[in-house]
């Protein structure tokens, strides 16, 4: 895969909208504001759920959404993804019918924003996954991705109040996904995952979001055996971590970074007496800002 083969589009239209206001000095002001708006996924015939999403990648994010509930296989057969953009609707359609009535009576509110919620039992199938053992995350890649990302033009830094996540394989962003809600934008890279058959074994997952333990049960899940963000950790997130053998690194910023889980991963080559990049400071110093308004940090 290509660096960034799927990167944010900050220019869409769709996605954000500039609106005017005042500012504590009572000054007129320009600001952009990202969008919001429903989106209804059903499954051959069953409504499950209606999200609140951007809008963008909806054949992804229903996709993705299924798979981490749960409700569909990695070896389903998706016959068919209809959306209609009028009534804010799409539909998985698969060969296999199943009824998902006694999931859908165990819904579960997560900690994520804008109102995550988990059908079914949300330690099915967490307890049998083996992440791999080989897999390593080196100290250079980590600073070159924290890098690359911080700066690549985004909705994240147009306008803020969103989340993004990342795909990575070594040093490379691959799959660059932002949402209202972190788990809308884990999803997405789920259900791409699955549509393009990408091996999760050797890839690293960014998110700027919290680690919380629906991050950690969705990247363990997806297969994925690292886990980073800028923000931090919740004590469940870690214990989950823990449990699974998974990496996860918070707090990286700049060439900081906080091990928490499975830091025999972790290979140190990176030379910490070398100057940090200005990209690098300018990132910490915008995210530190972006942090005020509840966009990320640990309550992100």
């Amino acid at each position: 895969m290509n660096e960034f083969e799927v990167r944010p589009t900050p220019d869409d239209p769709r996605l954000s909208r500039h609106l005017e206001g005042i500012d504590h000095e009572g000054n007129r002001v320009e600001t952009d504001v990202v969008t919001e708006r429903p989106l209804t996924l059903f499954l051959n015939a069953r409504e499950i759920v209606t999200m609140m999403t951007i809008g963008d990648h909806p054949d992804l994010l229903a996709v993705g959404f299924l798979l981490n509930q749960g409700m569909l296989k990695a070896d389903d057969v998706i016959t068919a993804i209809d959306y209609d953009e009028d009534i804010s609707t799409v539909v998985v359609r698969t060969e296999r019918q199943t009824n998902y009535e006694e999931k859908l009576k165990k819904k579960v509110q997560t900690s994520g924003c804008a109102q995550g919620t988990v059908f079914g039992d949300l330690m099915e199938e967490f307890d049998a996954i083996r992440l791999s053992p080989e897999a390593r995350i080196r100290t250079s890649w980590l600073y070159a991705l924290t890098r690359k990302i911080n700066t690549e033009p985004s909705l994240y830094l147009k306008a803020g109040a969103i989340h993004g996540c990342v795909l990575c394989q070594e040093d490379r962003p691959l799959v660059y996904m932002e949402d209202v809600g972190r788990h809308n934008a884990i999803d997405k890279i789920a259900g791409y995952m699955l549509m393009n058959r990408v091996a999760p074994g050797d890839k690293i997952f960014y998110t700027t979001g919290r680690l919380t333990s629906e991050m950690v049960i969705k990247c363990v899940k997806m297969g994925i055996p690292i886990l980073v963000s800028r923000s931090g950790f919740t004590a469940w997130g870690v214990d989950l971590a823990r449990k699974a053998g998974l990496t996860l690194i918070g707090r990286a910023r700049g060439k900081r970074f906080l091990a928490l889980s499975g830091a025999e991963r972790i290979v140190f080559d990176a030379d910490l007496s070398a100057p940090e990049p200005a990209e690098d400071r300018r990132s910490v110093r915008k995210g530190s800002l972006q942090d005020a308004d509840g966009m990320d940090a640990d309550g992100g």
